[in-house]
């Protein structure tokens, strides 16, 4: 199955069809849920309450698509500005505000039964109108660098969006120019002191590479945050960001840290794809290699023992070793 990406332009494959399908799936609403709660966390904005002395943030959303990311910014009080290519996903996007909206203007709560709203008018006074959305939208590509004031966002969040800029759909997009234009414009519309976190899904290696040096080449500190790096369809890519030269991007949810700052030189670096390969190198001086199969494809005893031990540590099923595991049988009447 191919990558979006690399179908085309991302304003053609979210087309309408397929933004109405991606915001009615409950799957894709969950993970958009999680993931952005995870950026929420790690971009840590001071508490928006009042009773604490705090003020809403104000965040911009890089590639917000149909408003999702946006919606649980609003639940955690902050106000938001949401770009992105696609001008459908922004009508499906721009369709909740409204909605938002007009509930606000005619006083009509739904979430909440005729019945506890009488009780509550007798108790607590009148019944409180929802408020309006708090957010915006802007139809932009964020590769041709972001056209906002200098120091105007408290902070920067972007889900699945950031993978995008790694392709190139014409002669004139250059994914290093066009990263370097879309960080450089990122570092200008952040007030000093803010983040940014972005999560992304690099097809490779050489993506998450190229993404971090062009962060680190304008002047960002930080690193790629991994939660899960040993889990096939639960790993994601955050890339933390701030404008502290001593900041170190926190560890993932693991326990094990993703890629941190390389505190030998200034900028954004990625640790090994998989840790395991790491230990083997440092603990054997770069001997302890998997073992490998024989020449004609048959399975040695090695090699068997390590793939059971590699699909126990991933949580499967496998049988026991015996002294009949790898045992070379008889040939066949």
């Amino acid at each position: 199955m191919s990558r979006p990406e690399s179908t085309g332009h991302a304003s053609l494959f979210y087309n309408a069809k397929e933004a109405r399908k991606y915001d009615s799936s409950s799957r894709m609403v969950g993970i958009q849920r999680e993931i952005t709660e995870r950026a929420i966390e790690l971009l840590r904005l001071p508490s928006p309450s009042p009773r604490e002395g705090g003020a809403p943030g104000f965040v911009l959303d890089v590639g917000c698509g149909s408003g999702l990311s946006g919606q649980v910014l609003e639940e955690h009080g902050h106000v938001w500005v949401g770009c992105d290519v696609s001008r459908d996903m922004l009508n499906m996007a721009n369709e909740r505000i409204e909605e938002k909206r007009e509930a606000s203007q005619n006083g009509d709560d739904s979430s909440s039964d005729d019945d506890e709203d009488e009780s509550m008018e007798q108790h607590d006074g009148p019944k409180r109108r929802p408020e309006p959305s708090p957010g915006d939208l802007l139809h932009h590509d964020m590769g041709t660098g972001l056209p906002f004031r200098p120091a105007t966002f408290d902070g920067c969040i972007s889900i699945s969006a950031l993978q995008w800029l790694c392709y190139s759909n014409s002669k004139d997009q250059i994914p290093r120019r066009r990263l370097v234009r879309f960080f450089s414009s990122l570092y200008k519309v952040l007030r000093r002191g803010a983040r940014a976190v972005l999560q992304f899904y690099p097809e490779t290696s050489e993506h998450a590479i190229l993404i971090s040096e062009c962060a680190a080449r304008v002047g960002f500190a930080g690193g790629i945050v991994v939660d899960y790096p040993n889990s096939t369809k639960a790993k994601k890519h955050y890339l933390v960001l701030s404008f502290e030269r001593a900041y170190k991007a926190p560890a993932g949810l693991t326990g094990a840290e993703g890629a941190l700052l390389n505190p030998r030189r200034e900028g954004v670096r990625v640790a090994d794809k998989d840790p395991r390969k790491a230990d083997r190198r440092i603990g054997n001086g770069g001997k302890g290699a998997a073992p490998k199969k024989k020449k004609g494809g048959g399975k040695t005893k090695e090699w068997i023992l390590h793939k059971k031990e590699s699909q126990r540590k991933r949580g499967k099923e496998t049988r026991k070793d015996t002294k009949y595991t790898g045992r070379k049988r008889p040939a066949r009447f």
